[in-house]
């Protein structure tokens, strides 16, 4: 199997930890109710940690090292308005999706870089394919719960579309393996643009969804997320 179709089997499998998510969050009642509850902010705030760590520890570092300061800079701010823009877009709709708006601009460019480090560096393609999966797995569970909530979907469709949502990562690995490689100021306006988003919806809309009053265990999920990212990290490096 060659080193293309190696990245894109790799990205297609991290994509599907999204349905795989948003099917385990089809489980509506866990006893008591106390803890199902718990238990859903709790992933919530995970996945918000997870979000963290990939701003910290993949996209920006990586993306630093592809532009000049100020350009960098530049990408990162221009990513947080991007995403403020599309919010109050949604939010005007009466509708909320920063949860997979999250997940899918993590995903694509994480992808794209995916390509382009199987050319140089398998293991390490094979390691932040992992780490891509384990993230998109309660991204996944944290946006059916979301979408479910406030928009009326048939949990079928939503089901459906996270399916076709998975199909994203192949595509973008081809992109990064055949073009991103020879356009790195792209690759890291791409990287930056995307962690500047995640960092605006992180604050936004995930840790507020998050939060539960005399309630802990929400707050050591996040801290668990992003524990979870700083290993991936520690192990390439």
């Amino acid at each position: 199997m060659s080193k293309l179709q190696l990245s894109m089997l790799c990205a297609m499998a991290a994509g599907a930890m999204m349905p795989l998510g948003a099917y385990l969050a089809t489980v509506e009642r866990i006893r008591p109710q106390w803890l199902e509850n718990e238990l859903r902010h709790s992933i919530i705030a995970f996945g918000g940690g997870v979000l963290l760590a990939a701003v910290a520890f993949v996209l920006v570092p990586q993306g630093v090292n592809y532009l000049p300061p100020f350009w960098a800079v530049a990408a990162f701010g221009a990513g947080g308005l991007v995403f403020f823009w599309i919010d109050m877009m949604i939010a005007r709709r009466g509708h909320s999706a920063a949860q997979m708006i999250a997940m899918v601009s993590d995903f694509i460019p994480e992808a794209m870089a995916l390509g382009v480090i199987f050319i140089s560096d398998m293991h390490t393609g094979f390691l932040l394919s992992a780490l891509i999966g384990l993230q998109n797995l309660p991204e996944g569970f944290n946006a059916y719960r979301e979408l479910m909530a406030t928009n009326g979907h048939s949990a079928r469709r939503v089901l459906i579309s996270f399916s076709a949502l998975s199909l994203l990562g192949p595509a973008a690995a081809m992109i990064g393996y055949y073009y991103l490689k020879d356009l790195p100021a792209l690759t890291g306006a791409v990287m930056l643009s995307a962690a500047g988003g995640i960092l605006y919806l992180t604050f936004q809309d995930i840790a507020v969804q998050a939060h539960l009053k005399r309630r802990w265990a929400p707050s050591l999920g996040a801290v668990g997320g992003f524990m979870l990212g700083l290993i991936g990290h520690l192990l390439v490096h």
